[in-house]
Order: C-alpha cells, then structure tokens, then sequence
C-alpha cells in the first residue's frame, strides 16, 4: 500500500471508529458488532505500527493504553476546581434557597418575589475529573487534587472509551469541561468476583476504586477496567450561553456523554420533589449517587452571587443518607472458593435495605469479625452505601446479650475438615487441600471452562455438579477423557447437548496459551499476569523449572506470585494433571506466530526508556526489548543496562544515569543492538 493510500485509510479507520465508538458508549446504541469493530480497531493498529508518523496523539488505538506513568506531574487548574457546600435537609436547602435569593438582592419578604431557577444533577459517587480541549482534540486530563492543582493522568482518561478524544460540531476553539469518572455497578462485580477467584481483596467499593485506578501506572490496565464518565460543567471564554443547561446541551452535541436525568427546575419546591424522586429511585440506577447538585441555571447570577474561599455560593450539594438499616446475627457460615479461599458470611434475620430484601452480609476475612467484635445473636447495623454488597458497620452493644461469647474462627475446612493456612501478609485463611476438597476442585473447573479461559460454553456449573456426582470428573484433565456414551444416560443430557459438549472440548485445545496458563487456576495468576507470563516464559516447561530469581524478573510478578507458582508446580497432583492436558494436545507454548521476530539478543539485560522517539513509539520500543529477551523497568538502579534516551529525557533520569554509570544509548544505538 502506497503512503498516500495509507494516511487516507487510517484517517477513514480513524473516522469510522470515532462514530461506533460515540454510539456504543454515548448514545448506547451500538451501530456495528464488537467482533467487527475489534477487526476495524486491529487495522487501525497494525497500519499505524508500520506508518508510525501517521499516528495521532488522540487515534482510537489509544484507547488500548499501554503506555506505563511512573510518576504523574502536578498541574495547577486554570479554575479552581472548588468543593461544593453540602446539605442534609429540608431545612438547609430552604436557608440555601433564601441565601441565593438575598445575595441576588431580591425581596424574599414579597409574595411577588421571583422564584430562582435551579439545575438539578445526580451526585454520581466517582472521581473529579477536569479536561482541557484545544482545536477539538483532548489535550489534558487533570484530576481535582486539593482544588488548586491536581495530577496529569491524560494517557489513563484516554482508555475511557465514554470520553471523547476528537470533538465533533461547532466547539470553541479552546475550553475546560469537568466530570466524573465512576465504576458502572456490573463492571465493578465482575472485577471482584475475579479478584476473589484468585484469592485477592475485593475493592471496597467503586468510589476508591475509580480513583485508585485513575492512578495505575500502566494505563493498558485501566483500559480493562471499562472505567465511564458524565460531563456535568463546561468552563471557557466566549461561550455564548446565558444559562448552564444550555451549555450542557451544547456539549452533547460536541460528543460527551451528558446525563439525560438532570433538569431544569422552577424553583425550590420542584427541586424537593427532584430530591424526593431519586432518594427512592436511585438503586435502579446502574452506577452510584450519593446525592444531588443544585446549581442556580443563568451564568449571570452565578457570577452575581460569586464565590467563598472554599465554594460556589451559586451550589449546593444535597447528600443523601447512607441506606443503613439494623437486624440480628443469627448465624456465620463460612465459603471455600475455588482458590481455597475462607470467606465468612454473615446469615441475618431477613430485613429490608435499599429496596431489597437482605439475608447475608460478607464478613470478609478473620480480623474484620475481631475488629467489629460481631458476635451471633448481636443486633448489628446493616448499610448499603457506596457498597455494593451490604457489610456490617457496627454492633449495637446496647442490646448484646451479657452471656455473648467471641466468634472463635473455624481452624478447619468446613467441607473437608483439612487445617486450615494462614500465608504471612495475606488476610485470607485457606484450605490446602486444592485437589480434595470438592468446592475447589468444582470451582477450578468452573474457573477452567469460562468465558475469559477455555470458552466451553456447553459445560456450565450445573453440568460440572452433574458430571462430578456421576464420578465422570474429578479434575480438570478429566473433561478431555469425557465420551458421547458416558454423556447420553445423563438426566437432561440429549444427543445434541452431548455433541455439543464434545465438540466444545475438542474446540477448546486450540486456545491460545496464556489463556490456558490462567484457565489451569494457579493461585493469584489472574488473566493479565498469565499473558505476562507466557509472554516472557514461551512454554509451561521452561515455566515449570524457572527458579524464584528468574520468575521476579517477569512483570507484574512478585514474591507472592512466584511462590505460588513453585508451589503449584511442586505439587504432584497438579503435575500429572499439566501433563494429562500436554497429552490431550493443548496449547502450552507461545505458537509460531507469537515466536516470530522473537531472539534471545537481549537476554539479561534491563532498560529504562525516557523521552520521545522518531521512528518508534515507547510501546513500540518497549515490547521490541521484551521480544529480544530484554526486561523494561521504570527506574534507574546499580542493575540498569541502559537508558534507552529520545529527546527531551527527563533531567532527572539523566542526572542519576550519569551519577551510577549507566550507558546511555539513543534510538539508533538500540535498534543496532537487536538487527
């Protein structure tokens, strides 16, 4: 293809994606299907490897992430971005009301005195967020820090596929818009049923969340975590509306994603009755509020009413009460995950909570049950907040039974009696006994057939329940050894569902293997670490023998992983399983595509990349090392083999590179080292 044809196609790809990538998740309606936007999306990138000088800042192939930020620079806000004074009543919205009204000089004694038009927004409960817009292109993301300045996290917002990266329409030619970034509810469940199926803490809830994840150093993390954002405040010179929601309006037509629940109210009264409405309705949203932003709509009387040193005097934030409701602990089970992991459960008297009814509340580990001192038969306080399950928050010792006795925590598997294990550092007991104990070994099954691992739709839970009673699977290995004839005497297994089901395990042994390494369930190797993995081992044999040292090398591999992996590949059992699935003709080696352009010319040595590059991007030059057999790391230490230096290298970098001696080699040099 011709240079020319290039740039045209990729500019087109560009376009095309920007339009899909607007309908699915601003207008939520999906114009094209994801396989097919995926391959759009697939040649946008490989065009834009080969044609590095046509790539944009601001291209759809940056939704990806990738790009690792060690340290986020400091920017001061060109507005403050100020917090809003907060209301909890009736009666505080009144004063706030009248405030408004005296501070606009009108006379709130008459009964002709005007009534005051508000804006009423949801709270959402996420993180701050404030964008800088130049020419129609994001130009930076900056997060609210303490008001006065906060930090560049641009390449992690522009993962956030919600956010525009090209505006479209008659924009202003420079602007600040401001938002929030918040966990949807069912993505936030489905990151900790994940977290909790390889034995790590769930997060709290989506608030910290997102803003924990706004902080990620590898951005291509926090592409994967489906991150979304309402605008709610555009700020800028000339822009040529007297009122806020005529701004608003004005802003979805530029591309962002504006909250169709906000309205415009007359007066006070329509703003309790708006409070009223969504303090009832608010947990059948499919994100989280915590309240309501009453904001007086004409720009005029904002600017007349000003500002204090802390807040707008044209605002106000009305926060709802957590929904917290109290009930007795009547018993606490404990659950084995397919880990091995302990999870208690408190069982309460059933009790209504946020508009459904409440039975069971995660205790989580052993030192929560001590630090709350819950004990069975306490009446307990119950809230479903920023939560997405409800916890326990406190015991009301008023009404504790004098006779109560401490939660004595179990020593021993609730379904197979093993002593139970307490790793140091970690908050989890758990069972050892991972290929005896039946939930684990019907979880690591579970675990091994899902979507995101070996994809054998037919072989759902309740068929793996089925097939286990029947004695048919004990082991993972064991679904490779499943027969036709074995399948049919089953109850509600016809023909079609046998063959199915055998036809999904044979399509399964051409998955790819990082995808097997995670599907085989070793303890705290979750989906991304398996592709690190596999990316820097190339086969599960050379895994199999890797010492502690060389497993530490691997990114995203610690201590915690590497001792877990050694001690999923000492033990016996799961060593003949590995080799029943080697037998049975699985993927467990990089393929010859993956291979190509794959050398050992680096092994050994470690690298530091800072500045900017001509030929290649960072990415580009970052997995070029990996690929060579080389390890990238962030900082320069006594072990850095070189600093692999563009233009404009940070001063820092330089400074330390010289102090310790390390080489310092530019783009040239580097592509030299691997020809």
């Amino acid at each position: 293809m011709q240079k020319e044809e290039t740039k045209k196609r990729i500019e087109q790809l560009t376009r095309v994606l920007e339009q899909h990538n607007y309908s699915y998740y601003v207008l939520s309606n999906p114009t094209i299907s994801d396989y097919d936007f995926d391959m759009l999306l697939e040649e946008l990138i490989q065009l834009e490897k080969e044609f590095p000088e046509y790539l944009l800042p601001n291209s759809p192939s940056q939704r990806v992430g990738g790009e690792i930020t060690k340290t986020f620079k400091t920017v001061k806000h060109q507005y403050p971005m100020l917090s809003l004074a907060n209301s909890y009543s009736k009666e505080e919205m009144q004063e706030f009301d009248a405030r408004v009204k005296k501070g606009l000089e009108l006379d709130t004694n008459s009964l002709f005195a005007p009534d005051i038009e508000y804006v009423c927004e949801l709270k959402f409960d996420g993180l701050s967020i404030s964008l800088i817009y130049e020419n129609g292109q994001l130009k930076q993301a900056v997060t609210r820090g303490d008001g006065v300045q906060g930090d560049d996290v641009t390449t992690n917002v522009r993962t956030i596929r919600s956010i525009p990266l090209k505006l479209k329409g008659d924009f202003p030619p420079a602007f600040e818009i401001r938002g929030e970034i918040f966990f949807p509810r069912n993505v936030f469940d489905e990151i900790n049923e994940e977290r909790e199926e390889i034995g790590e803490a769930p997060l709290a809830n989506p608030r910290n969340a997102a803003s924990g994840t706004m902080k990620m150093q590898d951005s291509s993390v926090v592409a994967k975590r489906k991150l979304d954002c309402f605008m709610y405040y555009v700020l800028g010179e000339n822009l040529h509306f007297e009122t806020h929601s005529e701004n608003l309006d004005k802003a979805k037509s530029w591309g962002f994603k504006i909250s169709e629940k906000s309205k415009v109210c007359k007066n006070i009264d329509e703003v309790f009755d708006f409070i009223e409405f969504w303090d009832k309705e608010r947990y059948k949203l499919p994100y989280d509020i915590d309240g309501i932003v009453i904001k007086v709509n004409n720009y005029g009387k904002q600017e007349q009413l000003g500002m204090t040193a802390k807040s707008p005097r044209w605002a106000i934030a009305y926060k709802f009460k957590a929904a917290q409701v109290s009930t007795i602990l009547e018993s606490i089970s404990y659950q084995v995950g397919r880990t091995g992991a302990i999870t208690p459960v408190a069982n309460l008297k059933p009790v209504l909570l946020a508009g459904t009814t409440v039975k069971r509340a995660s205790l989580h580990n052993a030192d929560i049950i001590s630090k709350l001192d819950v004990r069975i038969g306490d009446t307990v306080f119950v809230e479903k907040g920023g939560e997405i399950i409800p916890k326990i928050i406190s015991v009301d010792l008023t009404k504790r039974n004098e006779n109560s006795a401490p939660v004595e925590y179990i020593s021993e598997c609730p379904e197979c009696g093993i002593s139970l294990k307490r790793n140091e550092g970690e908050a989890n007991h758990f069972c050892p006994n991972e290929n005896g104990c039946p939930p684990q070994i019907k979880g690591k099954m579970e675990h091994y057939v899902g979507r995101k691992a070996m994809n054998i739709e037919s072989l759902g839970a309740e068929t793996i329940e089925q097939l286990y009673e029947a004695g048919l699977l004990k082991n993972i290995a064991d679904i490779y050894d499943l027969k036709k004839e074995q399948l049919l005497p089953l109850e509600r297994m016809a023909e079609k569902s046998a063959n199915n089901l055998i036809d999904g395990i044979e399509q399964s042994k051409q998955i790819p293997f990082e995808r097997v390494l995670y599907a085989i369930g070793i303890r705290h190797v979750g989906e991304t670490t398996a592709k690190k993995i596999a990316k820097k081992v190339k086969s599960i044999d050379l895994l199999m023998h890797s010492t502690t040292e060389e497993l530490l090398q691997i990114d995203e591999v610690g201590e915690i992983i590497a001792k877990s992996i050694q001690e999923y590949f000492s033990n016996e059992t799961n060593k003949k399983i590995v080799e029943r699935l080697i037998e049975k003709g699985l993927q467990f080696s990089l393929s010859e595509e993956q291979l190509q352009n794959t050398t050992e010319k680096l092994k050994d040595l470690t690298f530091v990349i800072s500045g900017v590059f001509q030929k290649h991007s960072r990415d580009e030059l970052k997995n070029m090392i990996e690929q060579n057999g080389g390890k990238n790391t962030g900082s320069i230490s006594k072990k850095t083999s070189y600093v692999l230096a563009g233009d404009n290298m940070g001063p820092e970098k330089l400074k330390k590179a010289e102090a310790l001696g390390v080489k310092i080699i530019s783009e040239d040099d580097f592509l030299n080292l691997i020809s």
